[in-house]
């Protein structure tokens, strides 16, 4: 059974930084692209950023491209979403996702197969 589990977040003042984790069971990460995705309040779920199985290849959002950077450790079966320069409009609820068995790094949130439970990031001003 595939489990997503996310820790971090939180709340933070605007212009801090967070840092939010995702480590994978049931799958074999290294050959599974990975992703972040956002919810705010009264809107759809928007592509964050994605990276593909190896790590070499990632993509960003133009809202937060230069201020958040995705990562992941393959011997840990752990992805990272590190945050800076947090802005009010990044308040949402953070998800990852995974694709099993897909190398490929996606901006599409139907090519995910796994999603995490989701964690609350709030930026305060």
């Amino acid at each position: 059974q595939v489990q997503l589990v996310q820790t971090g977040g939180g709340l933070v003042q605007a212009g801090g930084s967070l840092r939010i984790s995702c480590a994978a069971t049931g799958l074999t990460f290294s050959r599974s692209a990975m992703g972040w995705f956002r919810q705010a309040p009264g809107k759809g779920r928007e592509f964050v950023a994605t990276i593909s199985g190896n790590g070499g290849t990632s993509y960003y959002a133009e809202s937060v491209k230069g201020r958040f950077t995705i990562s992941r450790d393959n011997a840990k079966n752990t992805m990272y979403l590190q945050m800076s320069s947090l802005q009010p409009e990044d308040t949402a609820v953070y998800y990852c996702a995974a694709r099993n068995e897909r190398l490929t790094a996606t901006t599409t949130r139907g090519l995910y197969d796994y999603w995490g439970q989701g964690t609350q990031v709030t930026v305060q001003v």
